[in-house]
């Protein structure tokens, strides 16, 4: 084998490749190479761009290690983000890691099913010295509330907490500590709030008669405030957001696992049936974070993550966010880092993301950006700034490059970060778009035991919830008449009679916080 010469990929679960050297590359595209060739386990990007020509033995990777310091897919729309995320995502599985994928436009089920071999992929592998072959991952498909094809992924409402239901609702602030007041209540006194009813009851309790001397003693509850909380929850019923509340609640430790064969499974998470409710489904995914921060262990620097997640359309996250929620945001990503979990922002620009969030994504590979009008080209220098300096005119570059093509740096296996080096990226093996919804598998043993864990009787005769419909999970009472106003239904549910029972009574467990407001679960 020659100094130029490289061996086997990533992509195919071996050892990625690795330039020994190339004596024939510029000085400056040398210095860039150098920069990316590791000497531990990495994934394949692509083959370095410099002076208009791709390099094939200047190979661009990520240290497998690294993938735990987080990281940026940006670019704007059809530059290529989605490959990108495709293309690290089957290799991060091939490494045996298990991967979470957002899929908001319902366009990466793809992943699941070999690539399709053609003229385009042929010429990108050629030009990359690829040897790509088709082949797809193990993959889990979940539906946000039932709402989709995949397992049903729900929350109870003291889990998600206050400030995460805050956002949901677009509570302003003082609504905001209002809502984190009754569940401080409700907390104290065990009680488990599992959907939106539990929570209407409470907040209906506490502006009683009965209830009103509970809060007395930590600043009460005006009756102004309460009645925006129940409208607003109200209104929130009113647009079909109740299957997201209830049990059976998702167990996070899902998304952790492996396939029989050692590679880690691909979680995809279907949003196209909610794409128009961004407040939601972008706060169902902080949900995920902070509970797997709560569960998984301490592991400090690994040799691999125990899992890496990708979030699309990630300025939805962060638009119209409470300072409270950024906060809980940034120190969320800052400390998840120690527990082997690497998060990945997929959006269109570096603004789009909070500064000090954008401060601890140590990865970057950055698509083409437009310059149309004054605001796209404010938003293109901002992104130029956010990048080690480099011999690149990254402002021409960065409006230059094709689609699966991009500017990259890296934390280094030494936590430093690499030379700027733009990337002509290699092709996924999986297929690009989606599969058939057919080909989805609607009914999983996880649903069946789930629902047998939940006290449904098949053998009965009767039938069990299905696991999509809100009510899975629930035996509790029947449903108020449709005639019944919101109030009465409340002041008759049975939550609410049974708090007028208990006043200054504990009536169960109390229950604990942490990051964003979750509850600490029993599991």
């Amino acid at each position: 084998m020659s100094d130029s010469e490289t061996v086997s990929s990533a992509a195919t679960g071996t050892v990625p490749e690795r330039v020994v050297g190339a004596p024939a590359l510029p000085r400056d595209a040398l210095e860039i190479a150098s920069g990316y060739a590791f000497a531990g386990p990495a994934l394949d990007l692509g083959a370095l761009i410099w002076d208009g020509t791709c390099l094939p033995d200047a190979q661009i990777r990520i240290p497998l290690p690294m993938l735990n310091r987080h990281g940026l897919v940006a670019g704007a729309t059809g530059t290529g983000k989605t490959k990108t995320l495709q293309l690290i995502a089957e290799q991060l599985s091939a490494q045996g890691v298990p991967v979470f994928l957002a899929d908001i436009k319902g366009d990466v089920s793809g992943i699941s099913a070999p690539g399709e071999p053609g003229t385009k992929v042929q010429e990108r592998a050629r030009e990359v010295h690829q040897e790509w072959t088709p082949g797809g991952c193990p993959a889990e498909f979940y539906a946000l509330g039932g709402l989709g094809h995949g397992i049903p992924v729900r929350a109870t409402v003291t889990s998600f907490g206050p400030v995460l239901l805050s956002k949901v609702l677009q509570l302003n602030r003082t609504q905001e500590q209002s809502l984190g007041l009754i569940f401080h209540y409700a907390d104290q006194k065990g009680l488990e709030l599992v959907d939106l009813k539990d929570l209407r009851a409470v907040v209906a309790f506490l502006t009683s008669d009965e209830g009103k001397q509970e809060l007395k003693g930590i600043g009460g509850l005006s009756t102004a405030t309460a009645g925006v909380i129940l409208r607003s929850l109200t209104a929130f019923e009113a647009q079909g957001m109740s299957p997201f509340f209830g049990e059976p609640e998702f167990d996070t430790s899902e998304l952790t696992r492996t396939a029989p064969d050692g590679r880690g499974v691909v979680s995809v998470l279907e949003l196209p049936a909610v794409q128009d409710r961004p407040q939601l489904f972008s706060t169902f995914l902080m949900w995920l974070l902070a509970d797997l921060f709560h569960d998984l262990p301490e592991v400090g620097d690994a040799d691999k993550p125990k899992l890496v997640l990708f979030f699309d359309e990630a300025h939805l996250l962060f638009s119209d966010a409470s300072k409270a929620f950024l906060d809980s945001i940034t120190q969320t990503v800052r400390l998840i880092r120690s527990k082997g979990v690497g998060v990945f922002f997929v959006t269109q620009t570096p603004k789009d993301v909070p500064g000090d969030v954008l401060a601890q994504l140590g990865n970057r590979v950055q698509h083409a950006l437009r310059a149309f009008t004054p605001d796209d080209q404010k938003a293109l220098k901002a992104t130029v700034k956010t990048f080690p300096d480099s011999p690149y005119d990254l402002e021409e570059v960065l409006t230059g490059l094709g689609t699966g093509e991009a500017v990259v740096t890296v934390l280094s296996e030494r936590g430093a970060p690499t030379p700027v080096a733009v990337t002509r990226l290699r092709a996924p093996r999986s297929l690009m778009g989606p599969v058939e919804a057919d080909a989805l598998d609607r009914e999983s043993a996880y649903e069946k035991l789930t629902v047998a864990r939940t006290g449904g009787d098949q053998a009965s005769g009767s039938p069990s919830p299905s696991p999509s419909s809100p009510s899975a999970g629930r035996h509790d009472a029947p449903r108020p008449k449709e005639d019944a106003s919101v109030v009465e239904q409340v002041v008759g549910s049975g939550l609410f009679k049974s708090l007028a029972r208990s006043v200054g009574t504990q009536i169960g467990r109390e229950i604990t916080r942490s990051i964003f407001g979750t509850a600490r679960k029993r599991r």
